[in-house]
């Protein structure tokens, strides 16, 4: 269980996180979204116990996490930066070092996952690509098996079968060893399947939490022949829209009445859920 109360993070006369409240059962796959300066590495950083904060407090299982190791040790959080070990340099020093510093480390686990991505314990980190780095940042992740993990943007520069390595990994990890992971990611649309809820902030506040099934409902995708499209949206709030040929398909935000349903039906018109990245535009003002 994670909870926060009234947590305030400020750096000089900048406020990145503000009254932020939370509340997160153990056992589930959080998405945090939100725009750049939203907040989110802050709040990953002070989850993990890397900063102080400035007001309000953090607890997990009801500890307090700031100069906790017995908290401390239960968290991972891979970062964006692809920081690990340091100063250490070789792959297999710090996985060592991992399973020094948290009980729940797999180093077996840890050896698969190298092996998945193309990786080698004698390998340097300065010699690695920043996709590999960050397939690397992967491995330390998932084999650390915390209660709390958590991934900064840990995909950067990671190419799609890598990243899809890592969505099919942490999917059966977490069936296997059920724990609590956190992903921040700006790739919306290909990792939001992991969320079971979603969790967005914008300017330092919690702008919404809610089930990925409740919020892709916030909206419709209707698909068809443009002019019948185009007709059917007039008067809606239209997200976006994407055309191939004489087909089109407009997202629009909220639930269509019943008599709408009764129209789309009737003309032949495919209703599907709203593309998150959509909602979450929408949600936080728009393309800027």
């Amino acid at each position: 269980m994670i909870t926060t109360t009234d947590l305030r993070v400020r750096y000089g006369d900048t406020t990145a996180l503000d009254c932020l409240d939370l509340d997160l059962p153990a056992g589930h796959i959080y998405g945090l979204l939100g725009r750049n300066g939203a907040g989110k590495t802050t709040l990953l950083a002070t989850l993990a116990g890397f900063r102080r904060p400035t007001a309000g407090r953090v607890l997990l299982d009801g500890e307090p996490v700031f100069e906790n190791r017995r908290a401390t040790t239960r968290i991972c959080l891979i970062r964006d930066d692809g920081g690990l070990g340091d100063g250490i340099d070789k792959i297999g020093d710090v996985l060592d070092m991992a399973r020094a510093l948290r009980p729940s480390h797999d180093a077996k686990y840890a050896a698969a996952l190298l092996e998945k991505f193309g990786l080698s314990r004698k390998q340097s980190l300065g010699s690695l690509s920043r996709g590999r780095r960050s397939a690397f940042g992967i491995v330390v992740g998932l084999a650390s098996r915390a209660p709390l993990t958590m991934f900064d943007e840990a995909h950067l520069g990671m190419d799609a079968p890598s990243r899809r390595i890592f969505a099919d990994e942490l999917l059966a990890d977490y069936a296997a060893h059920p724990r609590t992971f956190i992903l921040s990611t700006h790739l919306i649309e290909e990792q939001s399947p992991l969320f079971e809820q979603v969790l967005i902030l914008h300017k330092g506040r919690l702008l919404l939490r809610e089930d990925l099934d409740d919020l892709r409902g916030r909206g419709v995708a209707v698909t068809g022949p443009a002019t019948l499209v185009d007709d059917f949206v007039t008067g809606l709030t239209v997200l976006g829209e994407r055309s191939l040929g004489p087909t089109k398909e407009v997202t629009v935000y909220g639930a269509l009445a019943e008599q709408d349903l009764q129209a789309a039906r009737r003309h032949g018109l495919q209703l599907g859920p709203v593309a998150v990245q959509d909602l979450f535009i929408h949600l936080t003002g728009g393309v800027p």
